[in-house]
């Protein structure tokens, strides 16, 4: 099987940042995810890079500075770090942008389920995302099912900038929806410029239910609609262990990667990743 390059490496050092987001989730509240137990965990399980996803904390930039130097160290296999940014914020965003230049940072995520929806509708942030396509930096999207045709919209309005769709778009899988999820990704899949990242599916999975099976349909869609060469993986470890855990979603992923060519699965696995990010394991 192909080499795994994570592009969703969440870390959690809950004694150094806040992570308020965490609270009243059992299995993430009050607990540290840090970047030993995570090489414990996949330690022969053909993951061979990383590149850590911000992680929601209280403060972004101390978690970015934290993870910076976590990434010094090769034996953490940090290749690149996607860090939090505030795009709808005209003060401040270059000035980030000019020091995160000089860490790991191939890209930038704005959780954007938890905001209004018309956050990611404004001119100033499209304009600072177009920012990074000029820069040759990516932006994360993280939408609900239902900000699909949004998403659409961002992705017409900075055709510049390379876009990673998070979570096949957070599907309702425990609702057993198809529709309209997939009517809307098959129309944001025109957009050139938008990848999609394989992560998270099974956290929304209903109690008892997360498996290959239940995810099924979501993944074969989204591998139809953009195919392997828009395609990413990631783990979105710890959030994962909110209904499964790492080692039932590497199983479950190298299942799909057996389903698909040996040459589309090296795309799914890293070659995609390591062309959209500029990086590689």
């Amino acid at each position: 099987m192909p080499s795994l390059l994570d592009t969703h490496q969440h870390l959690v050092y809950s004694e150094q940042v806040g992570y308020a987001w965490t609270a009243g989730i059992p299995a993430l509240a009050n607990q540290s995810f840090e970047v030993e137990e995570y090489a414990r965990i996949t330690a022969g399980k053909g993951v061979s890079g990383t590149l850590f996803m911000e992680t929601g904390a209280d403060d972004y930039q101390l978690e970015t500075r934290l993870i910076a130097r976590l990434a010094a160290d090769p034996d953490n296999k940090i290749v690149g770090m996607i860090a939090s940014c505030r795009p709808e914020d005209g003060s401040g965003y270059d000035q980030w942008l000019e020091e995160c230049a000089d860490m790991p940072v191939v890209g930038y995520r704005r959780v954007l389920h938890v905001v209004d929806d018309e956050l990611s509708q404004g001119e100033t942030f499209r304009a600072n995302i177009r920012k990074l396509g000029s820069r040759n930096l990516t932006f994360d999207m993280c939408f609900r099912a239902r900000q699909l045709p949004i998403a659409t919209e961002l992705a017409r309005s900075c055709e510049n900038t390379r876009l990673i769709l998070n979570h096949c778009g957070v599907p309702d899988i425990a609702g057993g929806e198809l529709d309209p999820w997939k009517q809307d990704i098959t129309e944001l899949a025109k957009c050139s410029n938008v990848v999609c990242k394989i992560s998270g599916v099974l956290a929304y999975c209903a109690a008892g239910t997360a498996s290959k099976e239940t995810i099924g349909p979501y993944i074969d869609h989204v591998i139809d609609a953009f195919g392997a060469d828009r395609l990413v993986w990631g783990s979105d470890w710890p959030v994962v262990n909110i209904t499964s855990g790492l080692d039932d979603w590497l199983e479950i992923t190298h299942d799909i990667l057996r389903r698909v060519s040996t040459h589309e699965a090296e795309k799914i696995a890293n070659g995609t990743a390591s062309r959209i990010y500029s990086t590689s394991i």
